[in-house]
């Protein structure tokens, strides 16, 4: 399911009571959102079905057969869940054969937490096959471990994604930072009992309390997100 995991990795974050950095994928650190919506399009049309665009922002975020289900529904398609996730995951996977466009700050924030030998997961709801296909691009050595959507029972807006990986790198929940894009995977943070940071992608997402809302990943590093965890004391 995930990588190895050292066991002394949540106790290198520099003294600080920062002990892991857990982030999603899709919208997060790459430029993917529109990707999906786009093969969900696509795929669509070629049902004989048109999506609305005011679906998009019921389905981002969510695990597939969430955002499948209730696009069968919506449309009434005569299709599976399961036929619908197959010709889903393989269409994504060819548009981002030759390229993954990272979002602002992304390269720049996991260089610096690994530099400082600060633990990162990545916790997504894209499945494995996925994931693997965009860790080459997101550099697989700035991560302890990852968690993908079709590997635990529950994903977000579930908890158990981030509990799993807290748990792994042996670090309290309260003590992790979450960046997260979507009102779905804020959920699934809040839930386990993470500190958020959400960057909104598609849709907005509200301040609330234990929750930081910035514009991009060029506003977050390693300082900020230390001040997080203490700021919580």
């Amino acid at each position: 399911m995930t990588s190895t995991v050292p066991q002394s990795a949540a106790r290198t974050a520099g003294g600080s009571a920062l002990q892991a950095v857990l982030l999603d994928m899709d919208g997060t650190l790459v430029d993917t959102e529109g990707f999906w919506w786009d093969v969900e399009v696509e795929v669509f049309g070629e049902l004989g079905h048109r999506l609305d665009h005011s679906w998009r922002d019921v389905v981002v975020g969510g695990p597939m057969s969430r955002s499948a289900g209730y696009l069968i529904e919506a449309t009434g398609a005569d299709i599976t869940v399961a036929e619908l996730s197959v010709l889903l995951n393989e269409r994504f996977e060819a548009r981002i054969a030759d390229r993954v466009p990272l979002m602002p700050g992304a390269e720049r924030l996991l260089a610096e937490l690994a530099r400082n030998n600060v633990p990162a997961a990545l916790v997504s709801a894209s499945h494995r096959r996925v994931i693997d296909r965009i860790m080459a691009s997101l550099g697989p050595e700035n991560f302890v471990l990852s968690v993908a959507g079709d590997e635990v029972a529950r994903t977000k807006p579930h908890p158990d994604p981030y509990l799993h990986a807290a748990g792994a790198l042996g670090a309290h929940p309260s003590r992790c930072a979450v960046i997260e894009d979507t009102a779905t995977g804020v959920a699934a943070a809040e839930a386990a009992g993470c500190r958020v940071v959400a960057v909104p992608s598609v849709a907005a997402i509200a301040p609330a309390p234990g929750r930081t809302v910035v514009s991009s990943l060029e506003d977050v590093d390693l300082a900020f997100l230390r001040r997080l965890i203490t700021g919580m004391n």
